[in-house]
């Protein structure tokens, strides 16, 4: 290979990393987070709509904690039984039993999942529509096994009318206690944000637009202007797609992270943190073959070769590789800290890389095979 080829290839991941931390609109500093609610905020009315699949393990919390958020007036609660089969309902009538709680909460067995519809979306439109006629100030979007914080929801409502957004959204913070969630979450948060970056969807002429589905405090007026959920009834990552048709017509927004809700979901292994990545990155990509072909040499080139380069015995290949792999782990290291995670785990990120590569190579895969999108029995991305 040509001695300048080389040169070239040595500096690629340089120059992606210097693009990454200078252009991509600061996202890796991980400063916009979510602010603890002022002593007073205005009383609104909320109603949070969960949509729930066997999820009796998890959602007796979700719904102890909504039914506790402070600050304003009682929220109410619409939980879609989403066809369980595991008794989703019963655990959420007792979790709001035992807080002499069952008036605020409704919930609502799932109908039949219509044609072009994507699950979750059916259940959130159900919500919608029981809601419509109780004039809520704003509808949370949240999922069933989201820990809230007493002052969660009053903080989502302060900083939607502080900043009058339409749609406020918020990373929660992921489990990371096994050592294949110490390994693996991090990098999520890390390239959901790379792909999202905070201050260009605050932007309003910007057109990047983006959501974190766990955690979405919600104008009715910005979604009926929209279209309402109909306008993404097929879409698999729905908290994105809600996000664009939000913004596409006139809509504001506000993504950040949050300490004040929690996801309670365990990825205990390997394989678990595998499936969750792959059952949407294909869709992500547009099922794109000649996407996936360069979201893959992208990994490679951005995350592998840095380290690779340093065994290249060329004194410019070493130093373009040591650089990159330094402005890398500087990158990575605010949302280690994040998670309470030592500094070392910055090392890690090249080898996460490849896995979380070889997940989205899986997921086509399991497009091809017409089983992509499968969660709890449903094969949606087919």
């Amino acid at each position: 290979m040509p001695r300048v080829t080389i040169h070239a290839l040595a500096a690629a991941p340089l120059a992606i990393w210097l693009y990454l931390l200078f252009g991509r609109g600061r996202f890796w500093r991980l400063t916009q987070r979510l602010p603890a609610p002022p002593a007073r905020i205005p009383d609104k009315r909320i109603i949070a709509i969960i949509p729930a699949r066997d999820e009796a393990d998890l959602i007796g919390d979700t719904v102890r904690a909504l039914l506790q958020q402070r600050a304003f007036s009682p929220l109410e609660l619409i939980v879609i039984d989403d066809g369980s089969s595991d008794g989703t309902r019963e655990a959420a009538q007792r979790a709001a039993a035992a807080l002499g709680a069952s008036a605020r909460l409704t919930v609502l067995p799932g109908q039949a999942l219509p044609s072009g519809w994507s699950g979750k979306v059916w259940a959130m439109a159900q919500g919608v529509e029981a809601a419509a006629a109780q004039a809520a100030d704003y509808l949370l979007f949240t999922d069933a096994d989201i820990h809230h914080d007493p002052e969660a929801v009053a903080a989502l409502v302060a900083q939607a009318e502080a900043t009058r957004c339409d749609l406020v959204s918020c990373m929660v913070e992921l489990r990371a206690e096994t050592f294949a969630e110490r390994a693996l979450v991090p990098a999520f948060v890390f390239f959901f944000f790379m792909l999202y970056p905070p201050e260009w969807i605050g932007a309003r002429r910007a057109r990047t637009a983006g959501a974190a589905g766990g955690c979405m405090l919600v104008r009715p007026s910005a979604l009926a202007a929209a279209g309402g959920l109909a306008a993404i009834r097929s879409e698999l990552i729905d908290d994105c797609a809600l996000a664009r048709s939000i913004k596409s017509t006139g809509g504001s927004l506000w993504l950040g992270l949050t300490r004040f809700s929690h996801s309670t979901r365990p990825y205990e292994s390997f394989a678990a943190v595998g499936h969750m990545i792959s059952r949407t990155a294909f869709n992500q990509l547009r099922h794109s073959y000649a996407l996936l072909f360069a979201t893959l040499l992208g990994l490679a080139l951005t995350y592998v070769l840095p380290p690779v380069l340093l065994l290249s015995g060329q004194p410019a290949s070493i130093a373009c590789g040591a650089v990159a792999w330094s402005l890398m782990s500087l990158a990575y290291l605010p949302v280690v800290r994040f998670y309470r995670l030592s500094a070392p785990w910055v090392l890690a990120l090249p080898a996460v890389a490849v896995f979380y590569a070889g997940a989205t190579a899986y997921s086509a895969l399991k497009y091809a095979l017409r089983r992509g999108g499968r969660w709890k029995g449903r094969n949606q991305d087919v």
